[in-house]
């Protein structure tokens, strides 16, 4: 039997991206931690974590981030093409905690949302 495998993409700075992160722990499991910060997401990921959660694209920009209105992401003509080329340069731009398991992957805000997808 193979262990049950969590990733989260985590900010550490962010609370909730630490709540989450703990009841993670908590539940027993050590997950893979992708600081996305740090090492961002592909296109490809972030599109294959939304056809698997169910999100949209829009979804899981983080509104708060001062990038979000300086570059005038609140405009819905924008296209996928512009959202994502802003998101390559400023990752900040995607809300966290994203988090993925074999039963799915959801953004976990609230934090509590992260039961969801453990054993």
């Amino acid at each position: 039997m193979t262990a049950f495998e969590v990733t989260i993409y985590h900010n550490p700075a962010c609370g909730t991206s630490r709540k989450a992160l703990a009841a993670i722990r908590e539940a027993g499991i050590e997950p893979c931690i992708v600081e996305y910060l740090k090492t961002p997401p592909t296109r490809a990921e972030i599109e294959g974590l939304l056809d698997r959660s169910g999100l949209w694209l829009r979804d899981i920009l983080r509104k708060k981030a001062p990038a979000y209105a300086a570059l005038g992401l609140d405009d819905p003509k924008l296209s996928d093409d512009e959202i994502f080329a802003a998101i390559a340069r400023e990752p900040v731009l995607i809300e966290r905690p994203i988090v993925c398991s074999s039963k799915g992957v959801a953004l976990c805000r609230p934090a509590e949302r992260v039961a969801d997808l453990l054993p």
